[in-house]
């Protein structure tokens, strides 16, 4: 983020003998004298963890001399246990609960070895048929993509979940995997884990609902649906942190943080809807995905809001969105949708051979 840049890119002045001394309330004590002057990476943001601080903490007290450490022991006194912050001259600026976007790395590594064992088992489509450099259509529908006539009539409904393991193809695969590990990534860290893969989940199910709903007749794949229900969810943090005081210059600053976000938010979303018309792209399952992350990110992070009617609002908003919006789509997909999906598409290989004269079928079972 920009924010982070800035702080990478400042420099703190070295303090003089004077000052220091003079921060050390040391009165003509001769022995306390300027130390050799802190390496120039001591200025760079670490992450240090809060026990680890606390640890620090109860040491120093001891020391007859630590009475300055003394001094900012309620420093850290807001935050929770086990998380992390980012530290810049050793200060917190921004808190997270985890170092590592350990989800979006696990993610992001199955569908890039998920793609190559798909490319290997079932061959590479030419361009006129996949231009992402990927496998035939069928192959995305026998791995799992979203095919509405296998969901409605054969009653896979784990293909609501499984099309955001799969991609069209490399140059597909290399767009979501890249804004998991960077922007997914950061807020997974910032969310935790468990909140993360919740919305990720509850975004694929929206997207695929609402594919179903709009494109029955084609197979759809991509983990960008998923990724837009993180910014969704993003949006909607901003909503309920709106309703949170600024009061405090820790409370000042995450604001701060969270409108830069919220920028580079809404023009990721921009960029992720202009891949959403590429073939085998499904741009139904960004939108609905969207919306499935703002509606559960209403649901969750409502949970955090201090002010009582905003929380119970906001809270009920995602309710309602989430679960009574996700239901509404199931029953009209299944009495709405399941009468008008194509026949054909029970046997996709058959169905994109009327379109190709040069389709080869290398994914089917015997």
């Amino acid at each position: 983020m920009a924010i982070f840049d800035r702080f990478r890119r400042t420099k703190t002045p070295q303090p003089t003998e004077e000052q220091v001394n003079a921060q050390l309330n040391v009165e003509g004590d001769a022995a306390a004298k300027l130390q050799a002057p802190p390496d120039a990476s001591s200025s760079a943001p670490q992450w240090s963890s809060y026990n680890q601080e606390q640890q620090q903490k109860q040491r120093s007290s001891s020391d007859p001399e630590g009475g300055r450490n003394s001094q900012n022991s309620n420093r850290n006194d807001d935050y929770e246990d086990g998380e992390y912050n980012l530290m810049v001259d050793g200060k917190p600026v921004y808190i997270v609960k985890q170092q590592r976007g350990y989800l979006s790395i696990l993610f992001s590594l199955s569908q890039t070895i998920i793609l190559i064992a798909m490319m290997i088992q079932c061959g590479v489509a030419p361009m006129q048929i996949n231009p992402m450099i990927g496998p035939y259509p069928d192959a995305l529908s026998y791995w799992g993509g979203k095919n509405a006539f296998l969901i409605l009539h054969d009653n896979e409904y784990w293909r609501l979940v499984t099309p955001i393991m799969l991609h069209a193809g490399v140059f597909h695969l290399l767009c979501n995997v890249a804004v998991q590990l960077d922007t997914g990534a950061f807020w997974e860290r910032e969310w935790g884990s468990f909140t993360w893969l919740i919305i990720y989940i509850v975004s694929a199910v929206w997207g695929s609902i609402l594919s179903v709903i709009t494109i029955p007749n084609s197979v759809g794949v991509g983990s960008s649906g998923s990724v837009c229900g993180l910014f969704g969810a993003k949006m909607a943090e901003a909503f309920c942190r709106m309703c949170e005081s600024k009061k405090s210059p820790q409370n000042q600053l995450s604001h701060d943080i969270l409108c830069e976000q919220f920028g580079t938010t809404l023009c990721s979303v921009i960029l992720i809807l202009a891949f959403s018309f590429i073939p085998y792209v499904d741009w139904a399952a960004h939108v609905g995905g969207l919306i499935g992350g703002f509606a559960v990110g209403l649901l969750l992070f409502s949970l955090k809001i201090k002010t009582r009617r905003w929380k119970i609002m906001w809270f009920l908003t995602g309710f309602f969105l989430t679960v009574i919006g996700a239901a509404l789509g199931i029953v009209f997909m299944l009495k709405e949708i399941k009468d008008n999906v194509a026949d054909e598409m029970g046997d996709v290989c058959g169905y994109y051979k009327q379109y190709f004269e040069d389709y080869e079928c290398n994914c089917q079972l015997e």
